[in-house]
């Protein structure tokens, strides 16, 4: 089999309520700009990664997966998914000017569209591909904790959320003016959810160090499950102090780019909940490695959904460190098979491939140029 072409698009897709923010971010579109890898087999393999729908950075990101990589993979054997991430990742004039960021994102759509590709040669989803047995995956709600909901609403969903739609938890943005805001947020949460049902808290990497060792008290009595980028992200130091002076866990790893960050924060004791995300990392193949090495080191993998769950759910299937998964809708209107959750848990994706084929419908409703 060999590559044959490569062809970019980029979507743009309404988020909940047409607006969210969090500490750091408001956004009223989410961005997936991506590509499809075609073949002389005639497969299709589609990756994408995922933005705040910026269209001036994600034309960058396509045009970096035109100009950059596709050269590098034209003609090649799409199943070599691991020799060809590598030649890309090291390949010298892109990584002298970009081991992170925006060549990192356009790599990781394209990893994702060769295992894609490598997934349906086989006739197995991912999960199959990866070695994986059908399990089930816990699904957490974001999507009823986000900043910009006044008080009643963040009550009002997360309690929908939990009592009717099942959701086995719900993570809370934080980071308001006044600590004292989210506080009484957290606690009002708490109680309307009950004490079984698990709740983390994410800051975005807003707060500086003696904010967030004061807000660990209030986690602790609010029994939060993780403390989510507390600080700022790649600041391994004052994560390794607070990881120290509070008794709630750590989570982190949206932001980082590379397994050595990941390996920094854990040989540091600075992180305890792992969170690599295919989008950000450069996708499938190094997010394996980051698995591996979390499990390794007896560290849970809860993954940051940039691409909206469609991938995350195959890889948290098929890696034994992953018993939970975030869940976000934004994008499931876009894929023939989208992430599913039904009774607080993922259903096992059925379709061979890595769950990214794109619905005919997609790009005419929401590709821009």
């Amino acid at each position: 089999m060999k590559i044959t072409a490569l062809k970019t698009f980029i979507l743009h897709v309404p988020v909940t309520r047409n607006g969210v923010s969090d500490s750091t971010h408001t956004l009223t579109h989410w961005g997936a700009p991506g590509v499809m890898i075609e073949t002389d087999a005639g497969i299709i393999g589609y990756g994408y990664s995922g933005t705040h729908a910026h269209l001036p950075t994600d034309r960058l990101i396509t045009q970096c997966i035109e100009t950059c990589f596709a050269d590098l993979i034209i003609g090649r054997n799409p199943l070599e998914v691991t020799a060809l991430w590598r030649e890309m990742e090291r390949f010298p004039p892109v990584q002298w000017v970009g081991r992170g960021g925006i060549t990192h994102l356009a790599l990781g759509a394209i990893d994702v569209a060769l295992w894609d590709i490598k997934s349906k040669a086989s006739g197995m989803p991912l999960w199959q591909e990866m070695g994986g047995n059908a399990r089930k995956i816990g699904a957490y709600n974001t999507d009823g904790g986000w900043l910009n909901w006044p008080m009643e609403t963040l009550i009002d969903d997360c309690r929908r959320l939990v009592q009717d739609d099942g959701y086995t938890g719900v993570k809370i943005k934080v980071g308001s003016p006044n600590l004292s805001t989210d506080i009484k947020r957290l606690e009002a949460v708490r109680k309307a959810i009950g004490p079984d049902v698990t709740l983390a808290v994410d800051a975005n990497g807003l707060m500086d160090l003696p904010t967030a060792m004061r807000f660990g008290k209030y986690l602790a009595d609010t029994d939060v499950m993780w403390f989510e980028e507390p600080l700022w992200y790649d600041d391994v130091f004052s994560h390794k102090r607070l990881a120290e002076s509070i008794s709630t866990p750590i989570a982190l790893g949206e932001q980082l780019y590379l397994p050595h960050n990941f390996a920094t924060f854990i040989e540091a004791g600075a992180l305890h909940y792992a969170q690599p995300d295919v989008a950000r990392l450069g996708g499938i193949t190094p997010w394996i490695q980051v698995a591996d090495m979390a499990l390794n080191y007896g560290l849970p993998v809860v993954s940051h959904v940039g691409d909206m769950m469609q991938t995350h759910i195959h890889t948290a299937i098929g890696h034994p460190s992953n018993t939970m998964l975030e869940y976000i809708p934004w994008l499931r209107e876009c894929f023939t098979d989208p992430a599913t959750v039904k009774d607080g848990y993922f259903l096992v994706p059925q379709q061979p491939g890595a769950g990214t084929t794109l619905r005919d419908d997609a790009l005419d409703r929401f590709g821009v140029a």
